[in-house]
């Protein structure tokens, strides 16, 4: 069995988790139960799934958690932009979409690692 907290790309994730929270504390209130949920919910099932997969016995059912948080990474990126066009994050959104970038190519990478 993995012990899913030696792997950088969990800390990272869940790094990436605050950040989203800090985000949507400053969010409009009208937006607490659908977009900035949306975004909680997405950005915390990387760190989840990767951690999930690492309890599993099989190489190949790690994978498929893996598989499960890089989609939940491109969901997240998706939602970024919504947010991002509505203005509810401000700032340089291209740095902060780099940032998920870089875990989803690191996800991958670790799943064609172990197949």
């Amino acid at each position: 069995m993995r012990d899913f907290r030696n792997y950088d790309i969990w800390m990272d994730s869940m790094t990436y988790v605050n950040t989203v929270y800090d985000w949507v504390n400053n969010f409009p209130k009208e937006e607490r139960f659908s977009l900035s949920s949306q975004l909680v919910r997405s950005a915390i099932s990387i760190p989840s799934n990767i951690a999930e997969g690492a309890g599993r016995k099989s190489s190949k059912e790690f994978a498929r958690f893996l598989e499960i948080a890089l989609g939940s990474c491109y969901e997240l990126e998706t939602q970024i932009i919504i947010a991002s066009n509505r203005k509810y994050i401000i700032g340089n959104i291209d740095k902060e979409i780099g940032e998920l970038q870089s875990i989803q190519k690191r996800i991958s990478g670790l799943i064609n690692s172990i197949k």
